[in-house]
C-alpha cells in the first residue's frame, strides 16, 4: 500500500514530467490493481498538492485536458523572460476570427465573414487549425455544404478554460482587448482569459526544455489579413 506522501510525490512527479495535462484516468494509469489507488485517493493527493502552491511561484490548474503545474500569474512577467525568442505575431483579424468561432460555435466561414464584414483569410484559418485551437465539426446542409469550426481542447487548455461555459459572457467583454490580454494589447481591464506557462517548461528533458500550453505568447501584428499568419 503506497502512504498518503509518497503518493503525493509520484502525482507530483508525474505532472511535473509529463509534456501535457494530466488527466484523472492518465494518473490513475500509473498505479496497479495491487497497490489499490482509487480516483478518490488521487483527487486527495491533487487537492493536498494545490493547498501547498499557496505563496509560491507555480501552481496546480484543471483545464480541459486534466491537471498541470504552470507558473503562477503574479510571477509570469519574469519567468517570460526566459523565453529569448521572438513570440509568433498574430493580426487583430485573426484573433477576431478566434473570438467568433469560440462563442458562436458552430459556425461556418461564410457566417464568419458575414459578421466581419470582410473575407476571411485562408491564411487565418490555417494558422488557428496548424495551432490547433479549431477543427471541422461537420458541414452545413446546404449548397456546397461548408465547414462548420470549433475550438479545441488545445484552444482550452491554452486558455486555462475547462470547459466552453467558462468562456466570459459576451457582456463582460468591450474590446478583444478584454478578452485576450496575453497578446499584449494594451488593456486596464483584468483578463478574461489568460495563459501562463506551465512549469514542466523549465524542466530538462533529455536536454531540451518540455513544451508547455501557453508557453509562448503571441503578440498582435498590425499587417493585413493576407500576411496574418
Amino acid at each position: 500500500m503506497i502512504e498518503t506522501e509518497q503518493l503525493q510525490r509520484i502525482i507530483e512527479a508525474a505532472l511535473l514530467a509529463s509534456h501535457e495535462p494530466l488527466s484523472l484516468a492518465s494518473l490513475s494509469g500509473l498505479f496497479t490493481e495491487d497497490e489499490g489507488i482509487g480516483n478518490a485517493a488521487i483527487m486527495r493527493a491533487i487537492e493536498a498538492l494545490q493547498a501547498q502552491c499557496g505563496g509560491r511561484g507555480v501552481v496546480l490548474v484543471e483545464v480541459a485536458s486534466g491537471y498541470r503545474y504552470q507558473v503562477a500569474a503574479d510571477v509570469h512577467a519574469w519567468v517570460a523572460r526566459l523565453n529569448a525568442e521572438r513570440p509568433p505575431r498574430y493580426s487583430r483579424a485573426l484573433l477576431e476570427t478566434l473570438s467568433l468561432i469560440a462563442y458562436r460555435q458552430p459556425i461556418t466561414r461564410g457566417e464568419i465573414e458575414q459578421i466581419r464584414g470582410v473575407v476571411v483569410s485562408s491564411n487565418i484559418i490555417r494558422t488557428l487549425e496548424e495551432r490547433e485551437w479549431i477543427r471541422v465539426l461537420g458541414h452545413r446542409d446546404v449548397a456546397g455544404r461548408p465547414a462548420l469550426y470549433g475550438t479545441t481542447r488545445q484552444f482550452l487548455d491554452y486558455f486555462n478554460l475547462r470547459a466552453l461555459e467558462e468562456l466570459p459572457p459576451l457582456t463582460e467583454i468591450r474590446d478583444l482587448e478584454d478578452l485576450a490580454p496575453q497578446f499584449e494589447f494594451e488593456a486596464p481591464h483584468a483578463p478574461a482569459l489568460h495563459a501562463v506557462p506551465s512549469a514542466g517548461a523549465m524542466l530538462p528533458s533529455d536536454g531540451d526544455p518540455l513544451p508547455a500550453s501557453g508557453a509562448t505568447a503571441p503578440t498582435p501584428d498590425t499587417a493585413s489579413e493576407e500576411h496574418s499568419a
